[in-house]
């Protein structure tokens, strides 16, 4: 994949952020997905499976995940679940989009204290 064709899949949906981000720590499957999200993000976000589906399958095709070889001991899981994994690019664009986010809520930070600042001064 070119820098370019990285470059075109950023910025991430906000969906598909999620599932970067709930796959980060290693593969789960749908179900897990949709739990983690609602726990990375203190019950803000609740995702349904036509998104959660919906978004895992543009992600596949983006080669941002993959649905992960191994999996569990059968008499432990139900075999029909699908686990899916971080490939390399989705380790990138999640990296990339971490960066993003952490510039902007830096330039956030900066710009809301230079309000105060501007606020007090015109109270004097």
């Amino acid at each position: 994949m070119t820098d370019s064709d990285f470059s075109s899949l950023l910025p991430l949906p906000p969906a598909q952020l999620h599932i970067l981000l709930a796959l980060a720590d290693g593969q789960k499957h749908g179900y897990a997905i949709m739990t983690e999200v609602e726990a990375i993000t203190d019950g803000s976000v609740t995702m349904g499976p036509g998104t959660l589906y919906g978004a895992i399958k543009r992600m596949i095709l983006a080669g941002l995940i993959a649905e992960a070889d191994e999996r569990p001991d059968p008499e432990l899981d139900d075999q029909r679940r699908r686990y899916y994994r971080l490939t390399g690019i989705g380790v990138r664009a999640l990296d990339s989009e971490i960066a993003r986010l952490e510039r902007l809520a830096r330039a956030g930070r900066q710009r809301r204290a230079a309000t105060r600042r501007g606020a007090e001064g015109e109270g004097s």
